[in-house]
């Protein structure tokens, strides 16, 4: 009884207050939160057309087996203020819709079989970070992945991030790697070990923090590791 008033509650709002497109303003289908997919499809530039190994120029360390962005980034346009959106406003939203899209993306890939035996990484933030900001975007793109591939995150806390880094815009490549280095740990190597790991962040720029996470993943037991983001830069 309770769930059909609330479903009731919802519906009313919906009509009187109905979602719409962060983008074009038209009215959002049940499934997105913030973007439609007519201009999730036509309002940005595909990092990756080709489906190569890599969207990007970086020479991929021997044990990440391909790396994939989704779009490439813009400054001053409309995925930069969606990525603003998610990662300073807290609208978590975004990131879900963004990670379907992104999960999509992939199955076109031929680089990724999914009958294998998969488990997310999101990127983690530091303790003191996340506490800060309140939430992980890695983690809400992933719960996006998630809904599209069935591929679940691994538990918070298994890898972590101990050291608080600075941002590193601005900086050279050399120094984003020592920024990096030793920033992440894994707690619990037996979740995996002999697993296929896809390692998730929202934009890729040099690598050096997904590398050196991909590393300690590697040392870990890790089978093969992808890094996936929404954004190329």
């Amino acid at each position: 009884m309770i769930r059909s008033i609330t479903a009731l509650q919802e519906g009313l709002m919906q009509i009187v207050f109905p979602h719409v497109c962060d983008i074009c303003g038209n009215v959002l289908p049940r499934n997105a939160q913030y973007v439609c997919i007519e201009c999730l499809n036509t309002h940005f530039e595909e990092a990756n057309p080709n489906q190569s190994i890599a969207s990007s120029d970086s020479l991929l360390p021997e044990y990440v087996h391909a790396q994939h962005a989704l779009w490439k980034f813009d400054k001053g346009g409309f995925l930069q203020d969606l990525m603003h959106k998610l990662k300073y406003q807290r609208l978590t939203g975004v990131g879900e819709d963004l990670g379907k899209a992104l999960g999509r993306s992939l199955k076109k890939n031929s680089h990724f079989d999914f009958e294998r035996n998969w488990i997310q990484i999101p990127v983690p933030l530091h303790p003191r970070k996340e506490r800060k900001r309140g939430f992980n975007q890695a983690r809400s793109v992933g719960a996006g992945i998630e809904s599209i591939l069935r591929i679940p995150a691994i538990d918070r806390g298994a890898v972590t991030r101990i050291k608080n880094t600075k941002t590193q815009t601005g900086y050279s490549l050399e120094k984003r790697r020592d920024n990096v280095y030793g920033a992440f740990n894994v707690l619990e190597p037996g979740k995996i070990q002999g697993k296929f790991c896809l390692v998730v962040d929202d934009v890729f720029t040099t690598g050096a923090t997904s590398f050196e996470l991909s590393s300690k993943l590697h040392s870990a037991g890790a089978e093969k590791i992808f890094i996936v983001t929404i954004a190329q830069a």
